[in-house]
Parts: C-alpha cells; sequence; structure tokens
C-alpha cells in the first residue's frame, strides 16, 4: 500500500498500523476437536460439548489432533458417522435419548512429548441421556475421566493426554511442529483461519472512510 498524497501521509499510516496489528497465521493448535455426525459424514460442530444438546439417534465425533483450522478435513474422526453401529444394540428407553459417541485418540505424531495415543481403533459409545443431555455429558458418561482448563476446555478424555490443553503450535520443520506459548485453541471460539480479526478490519474500513472523506474535502477546497 503506497501513499503519495500528503493530506492521506497519516491515515495511511493508521491503516498500516492497524493491518500490521492483525496476528500471524498460527500453525495449529493441538487439541479434542469436537465434531458432528450426519448422513454418515462428520462436520466440525459449531458449539462447544457443552452447549451442544443431539438428539436423541445422533452421532458426535471427538478427535484428538493437531489442526490449523475448522476446515481441517484431516483431524476428523477416523471412524464412520454411524449410529447404528453404535448403538443399534442398545434398546431405546422411556425419557432418555440415544447418543452415538466415536473418540479418536488421534496418531503418536500429534501426541505431546512424552505421551503416545491408546493403541486400538476409534473407541465408541453408547449414551443414554436426559432429553436436554449435553454432547459433554455424553462423552462423560462413556470416556472418564474427563479433564478440562479453567475456560471449560476439554483437555482430556480417558486421561489423555496427561498434560496440556490447546497449545499453539510452531513449526521448527516439516513435520515437526512443538508447543510455543500463545492462547489455548478454543473449540466454540477459535475459527484458526488465520485471517485479520472482524474487529481489525472493520478499523481498517473506517480509516479508510475517513481517508475518502479526507480526500473529498481537499479537492473541494482546491477548485
Amino acid at each position: 500500500m503506497r501513499c503519495r498524497l500528503p493530506v492521506l501521509a497519516v491515515v495511511c499510516g493508521l491503516v498500516l498500523t492497524v493491518l500490521a496489528a492483525a496476528p500471524a497465521p498460527a500453525a495449529g493448535y493441538r487439541y479434542w476437536s469436537f465434531w458432528d455426525g450426519a448422513g454418515g459424514r462428520w462436520a466440525y460442530a459449531a458449539v462447544g460439548p457443552s452447549m451442544a444438546r443431539p438428539a436423541d439417534g445422533t452421532v458426535q465425533g471427538f478427535r484428538f489432533a493437531v489442526s490449523k483450522d475448522a476446515a481441517d478435513q484431516a483431524s476428523q474422526p477416523r471412524a464412520a458417522a454411524d449410529f447404528e453401529a453404535v448403538c443399534g444394540a442398545t434398546a431405546p428407553a422411556q425419557g432418555r435419548k440415544r447418543v452415538a459417541v466415536v473418540i479418536d485418540f488421534g496418531v503418536p505424531a500429534d501426541a505431546p512429548a512424552g505421551e503416545a495415543p491408546p493403541q486400538g481403533e476409534p473407541r465408541t459409545g453408547c449414551a443414554q441421556l436426559a432429553p436436554q443431555g449435553t454432547a459433554a455429558e455424553a462423552l462423560a458418561a462413556v470416556a472418564k475421566p474427563l479433564r478440562y482448563n479453567g475456560a471449560a476446555l476439554l483437555c482430556a478424555v480417558s486421561g489423555y493426554p496427561e498434560q496440556g490443553c490447546g497449545e499453539s503450535m510452531a513449526e521448527t520443520g516439516p513435520g515437526s511442529p512443538t508447543a510455543t506459548a500463545g492462547p489455548a485453541a478454543s473449540h466454540a471460539a477459535t475459527g484458526g483461519s488465520g485471517a485479520p480479526s472482524a474487529g481489525l478490519l472493520a478499523g481498517a474500513a473506517a480509516v479508510l472512510a475517513l481517508a475518502a472523506a479526507a480526500v473529498w474535502q481537499s479537492r473541494r477546497r482546491t477548485r
């Protein structure tokens, strides 16, 4: 972006400052992501498990992985989103709903240093809940112990991992992410795209609007 007109010098400086304040794209986060299973496919959940209230007959998935953003389909559960395969043998109960839960502990490459994911295929369980039960309650019914941090971010399922919670990652080389200081990834609050936030873009737009007004005023005075 180049600023040639004197009347725009200060305004352009403000615009460049706003854009420079945009955070650099993160290499990813190591965390438990949460997925909705519908039609045999997984879709990244729009809200966290403590807010989601799945209907009877639905599938909820959890996957531990290093993910860059919600569009990272490689981090979805590796088992099928198949309600009948998980809950087909569980008879319906009056006043209860059945929720199939799929838990994928991920691959060794995504494990924290000194740890390894439990061996075997992704685990499944059929949770029976009250009609208003949440996905977090469904997970707790089939995969205790769970661990959360102070911001209610899911940190561990069935005790894995033993430490850490939503670490921001930095790439020191191809295929070798390492933890760095930074905010924890929140499933409900972090899009993870690395793009400038809406607030920053709105601020830049406001400054550009002021710039346009300044040019208009300057041209009026010179006529």
